[in-house]
């Protein structure tokens, strides 16, 4: 959980040497089921649009068990803006997102952490690697003027752009996370393999490396056993909380011809509620991640506070949240509370 005494807050490399961090992702998802984002560019216009919604989004993760308040600035870069024609919007949308996340931070005791992640633009040359550098520092300067306490930088496809977003971070002195999101060939386009590309960055510097995104529980635990026998430090996994399997390794690939939308085969990225991994299925990854002794654990697009709960829960702690955690039996037909009508629990029966 996070800090709420009156001490000093401990710092993200404190926390991790002491036990588990929790870090709540999934905003994007998250804003563009409750109608405030759209499916497609992703771009995070909502912290503009209506900041108490995000304020309130980055509360409820906390209130679920979340240790870190990440700045919702994910995709707030140059060329998601170009993309939509408002790159004119990109300073005021990243120092609002830092803004909102700082107070949030500061209110819960929580770690304040910047983001920058993979651009869609980087390939092995000169003139795209001199764009991707610029888009990350200016994206790093804000969020060190804003005075976060570590940067994430994730969802890399690219091991060279995760290398530039590290050098970029590292020359701030804050502590860097790096994580890489692996398709369905499960290797980096350089076709590193997860364990060389985390070696790679921790080698290079990074505090935590890791996975994120794209692979869900069952299809990214693999990969994770594989890293932590080849990284010495601190190991990151946040999966996406849907049933990907060794067919359908990512949440890309998932597709549900019974439940499938017209001609479209893919469920991804609108049609992906019938793979949804119940509160319990998380609740099993974060275990199956802690006994691998992988401390910096989350979930990515599409998690809700209910998943981050199940995951604080699993690894022994009792957030605020938990108060309301289901307690079956008070129900007024599956109960076993004596107090309950007795004719409700002969009902049940027919449920």
């Amino acid at each position: 959980m996070s800090d709420n005494g009156t001490g000093p807050k401990r710092g993200l490399l404190e926390r991790l040497e002491a036990g588990p961090v929790i870090c709540a992702e999934g905003y994007l998802f998250e804003f563009e089921r409750r109608g405030y984002l759209q499916a497609g560019a992703y771009v995070p216009e909502v912290v503009l649009e209506h900041p108490e919604l995000v304020a309130q989004l980055h509360r409820e993760f906390v209130h679920a068990g979340s240790d870190v308040v990440e700045a919702f600035t994910y995709y707030a870069h140059r060329e998601k803006l170009r993309l939509i024609g408002k790159e004119h919007l990109l300073e005021a949308m990243n120092q609002q997102a830092l803004t909102i996340a700082r107070e949030v931070a500061a209110e819960t005791g929580a770690l304040f952490a910047g983001n920058i992640c993979n651009t869609n633009v980087f390939a092995p040359d000169d003139d795209a690697r001199r764009a991707v550098r610029a888009m990350f520092t200016e994206q790093v300067a804000w969020a060190v003027d804003a005075g976060v306490d570590f940067i994430i930088g994730e969802t890399f496809q690219w091991g060279e752009e995760a290398l530039l977003a590290l050098d970029v971070i590292q020359a701030t002195g804050k502590p860097a996370v790096i994580t890489f999101a692996m398709h369905q060939d499960l290797a980096t386009r350089e076709d590193w393999s997860p364990a060389e590309a985390c070696r790679r960055v921790e080698d290079q510097g990074a505090a935590v490396a890791g996975l994120n995104c794209i692979r869900g529980p069952r299809t990214m635990l693999p990969a994770l056993a594989d890293i932590r026998q080849s990284v010495k430090g601190y190991v990151a996994a946040l999966p996406v909380p849907y049933r990907t399997h060794d067919e359908q390794p990512t949440f890309q690939s998932l597709h549900d011809p019974e439940h499938g939308h017209g001609d479209q085969e893919r469920s991804f990225p609108t049609a992906l509620d019938p793979f949804v991994c119940t509160r319990f299925e998380i609740a099993d990854f974060a275990r199956a991640a802690a006994a691998l002794d992988i401390r910096y654990l989350g979930v990515c697009c599409g998690a809700g506070p209910h998943h981050i709960r199940s995951m604080a829960e699993a690894l022994g702690r009792t957030p605020p949240a938990s108060r309301y955690t289901a307690d079956m039996s008070k129900h007024a037909f599956l109960g076993t509370d004596p107090t309950l009508k007795q004719e409700n629990q002969a009902y049940a029966e027919q449920l």
